[in-house]
């Protein structure tokens, strides 16, 4: 649920107010949700189609630069769109989305785009049904923006909500962390860095499948931790459902290439962004089926339980050593990293 107390103060927006951390979460509840009457924030939004339960997603895609090392906005814009639908424990049936040219593009690039959005949708099993193109002044937009939006059906044997999370829950993780906001960062250019990296987007709703065909009594939450990381999505998740999420540290997977980038320019792998990966929240006497069940789809072999769910008055995320020693995670605060999704 929304903290009906935040107010946002500021008297301009900056780039840290899309990052999706702490300045993110104070401009949509401190200034979108009240005007809107939005109560409670989701990947996807339920409605209610007579005998059918429909999730509802929109989205958008700046990324900058347009393509780089293991995809581009085109696919990027379908496979995110997808994901939070499937994070809703949906299988995704449609998507519509906007162009928003920059006049001067070269035709050949945004027939690439329009390329890799056909390419990406038919490996997701998903349908472009219609859209929109606009074009804007030359410099006005950044070459290319992409809008989605779409709709899945729910499977009806899933329930999430953050409040059926509790003592003793085991939180997975699908695979390694921070490949996309890394592989965004080097292929800038602006960094004297050289890393054999590549992001990390894909659909992730065929291990989600799989995930609800064995464990759906005891799926009760997920999350892609795109913008902000795994540490900002599991922070909402602390503050939403009032526990303490402690993460083992050695059981997080993390690239060496990225690892050693974050160290090198004082980044926290847990504040980057995904594209490909997700966190579910399972109970107890599901979690190793559920673990195996990830483990079996291809690309899910590096899926592994990271945490546990415990009950306290302090709603943190905490990550414990291999020496037992503990430090809170908390919220991305700041946006190291602009325009990467």
């Amino acid at each position: 649920m929304l903290n009906d107390k935040v107010v946002f103060k500021e008297s301009t927006i900056q780039l840290s107010h899309g990052a999706g951390g702490k300045a993110s979460r104070k401009l949509i509840e401190g200034l979108v949700a009240p005007y809107l009457k939005v109560n409670e924030l989701n990947d996807a939004a339920y409605v209610q189609a007579e005998n059918a339960k429909i999730a509802f997603t929109s989205d958008s895609f700046v990324v900058s630069p347009l393509k780089f090392p293991g995809g581009s906005i085109g696919e990027l814009a379908i496979n995110g769109t997808v994901n939070d639908l499937a994070m809703g424990g949906a299988k995704p049936l449609a998507i519509v989305s906007t162009l928003i040219i920059e006049a001067g593009l070269e035709t050949a690039i945004l027939e690439e785009e329009i390329k890799a959005m056909g390419e990406a949708a038919n490996k997701a099993n998903v349908s472009i049904v219609g859209g929109d193109t606009k074009v804007v002044e030359h410099q006005k937009a950044d070459q290319l923006f992409i809008t989605t939006a779409g709709i899945g059906l729910v499977d009806p044997r899933v329930n999430l909500c953050a409040k059926r999370v509790k003592q003793g829950d085991k939180v997975i993780l699908s695979g390694p962390i921070g490949d996309h906001g890394i592989t965004i960062l080097l292929a800038r250019g602006e960094l004297d860095l050289e890393a054999d990296i590549k992001s990390d987007t894909r659909s992730v709703w065929p291990f989600v499948k799989k995930l609800i065909d064995v464990a759906a009594p005891g799926l009760k939450w997920m999350r892609d931790p795109t913008r902000g990381g795994m540490a900002t999505a599991l922070n909402e998740l602390a503050r939403d459902a009032k526990v303490s999420i402690v993460l083992e540290e050695e059981a997080i997977k993390v690239r060496p290439e990225v690892r050693g980038a974050c160290e090198i320019l004082g980044l926290d792998p847990l504040h980057i962004a995904n594209e490909g990966q997700f966190i579910a929240v399972v109970s107890e006497e599901y979690a190793e089926e559920a673990l195996k069940a990830i483990q079996e789809v291809p690309g899910g072999e590096l899926a592994t339980i990271i945490g546990e769910v415990q009950e306290s008055d302090r709603h943190i995320v905490l990550s414990r050593s291999s020496y037992g020693g503990t430090r809170a995670i908390d919220m991305l605060v700041g946006d190291p990293l602009p325009r990467i999704c």
